[in-house]
């Protein structure tokens, strides 16, 4: 566009000095005058970006049509200039002004004629004119496209940078999946081995013990002994398997431990930049949870925390767990930047995106549990998870179709309960 307003001044102030000096203008004037517009078109080029930012341009623009307008009164064949000045405006000034200025350069095309010759012709008003209008709106149009390529520079930047930590969340999640699949598997295992193996051979301990008691046989006595130590020593082996394959993260001081280790480590990873302070309230009347009820909290409060981190922009978030007659409910509440809810409904529905939240809500309903959100933009976001202290196994077909879901109330102010002993790494009796 700028090579070819520097081919199209010279050009036309070329045809313009060789126009006037055939028409017997003076040739020094008809010089000066087409040398003096190239010295000020060429001037505009060489403002600096600022200067133009800061108006300058516009400034530069009406100098150089006051030129123009000196140079048409000394020979009206400088008039043919009015194309460039016509594609200037549709560039440099906004529609409304362009309008004015064109309309500007239109009166002194026609009027320049008349001035110097007394008359004029249909030729010299109406060919200008169809040329102004289609300068001008190819200038205009030019503009455009210049804003619509730099809207979707802009665009494509957002949708990458979006693509990239979509990317982050989705292997964040897969993670957290993965290691969510794995300690139900061993929860499972665990419980499994509880249930049978270390029943049995708590039962023969107890039937040897018994047994050696009441025989007054002395050899059968020592063989019964022998197996109850042999049953105690094997129990005892089994006990620290099935606590070897309780979640790690569960294994110490139970879920409100687990809990507040995960809010310090959310706090140090969101740093010195972006400080995020952390508050945790467990109900004192909490009871010893199941073990699949404490994952799967522990699990959605992972998830819950990393959306929190990564995309909330929050400056505190709070946790609660309370005890809700029956049920366990976890409230994460922050005061961070929101989310259009209705429209990660629709997103939901239609399986596009919030693969965080589909998970925690999934796996939520695999024990009969429900998930509820308010959040608006601009004003945070609350997750209230509820939970059956008891899980009833929910079928896959069910689960897709219907949850509970319990409506949030404020969050509960209390000290944390002492830590309950998992259920697969207590004694068997």
């Amino acid at each position: 566009m700028e090579i070819g307003q520097h081919v199209i001044a010279a050009g036309l102030a070329g045809i313009g000095v060789i126009r006037a000096v055939t028409a017997g203008t003076p040739i020094a004037a008809a010089i000066i005058a087409g040398v003096a517009i190239l010295a000020w078109h060429t001037a505009g080029a060489l403002l600096p970006l600022r200067a133009r930012a800061h108006g300058a341009a516009v400034w530069w623009l009406v100098g150089f049509a006051a030129v123009w307008i000196a140079a048409v009164a000394v020979s009206p064949e400088f008039v043919w200039i009015a194309f460039l000045l016509w594609l200037l405006a549709g560039h440099l000034l906004p529609l409304r002004w362009g309008l004015v200025f064109s309309g500007v350069v239109f009166a002194v095309v026609v009027l320049g004629p008349i001035v110097h010759h007394g008359a004029t012709s249909y030729a010299n008003i109406f060919g200008p004119l169809i040329g102004g209008i289609f300068a001008f709106g190819i200038s205009r149009g030019y503009l455009q496209l210049l804003r619509d390529a730099a809207e979707r520079e802009r665009l494509l930047s957002s949708l990458t940078r979006a693509q990239h930590e979509m990317a982050e969340l989705q292997d964040e999640l897969a993670l957290a999946q993965r290691e969510a699949g794995a300690i139900a598997e061993r929860t499972r295992i665990s419980r499994d081995i509880h249930d049978t193996v270390a029943q049995g051979l708590s039962s023969i301990r107890l039937l040897a013990h018994a047994g050696a008691a009441r025989s007054t046989d002395a050899e059968a006595a020592r063989t019964l002994t022998q197996l109850e130590d042999l049953a105690g020593s094997s129990l005892g082996d089994v006990r620290r398997i099935v606590a070897a394959l309780a979640p790690a993260e569960l294994d110490q001081n139970g879920l409100a431990e687990a809990l507040e280790r995960m809010l310090e480590r959310t706090e140090q990873e969101a740093g010195q930049q972006s400080p995020l302070r952390t508050e945790l309230h467990v109900d004192e009347s909490l009871p010893a949870l199941p073990t699949p009820v404490e994952v799967a909290l522990l699990r959605t409060a992972q998830s819950a925390l990393a959306n929190v981190r990564l995309h909330a922009k929050a400056s505190r978030v709070v946790v609660s767990l309370i005890d809700d007659a029956g049920s366990v409910r976890l409230d994460i509440i922050d005061d961070g930047t929101g989310f259009d809810l209705p429209g990660w409904e629709r997103d939901v529905e239609s399986g596009s995106s919030s693969y965080g939240l589909r998970f925690i809500r999934a796996r939520l309903r695999e024990l009969g549990g429900g998930l509820d959100i308010e959040s608006a933009p601009g004003e945070g976001t609350a997750i209230s998870v509820s939970v059956p202290i008891h899980p009833e196994p929910v079928s896959p077909a069910s689960a897709q179709t219907a949850a509970p879901v319990s409506e949030r109330p404020a969050p509960v102010h209390s000290t944390a309960p002492a830590p309950a002993e998992s259920p697969e790494t207590k004694e068997t009796p």
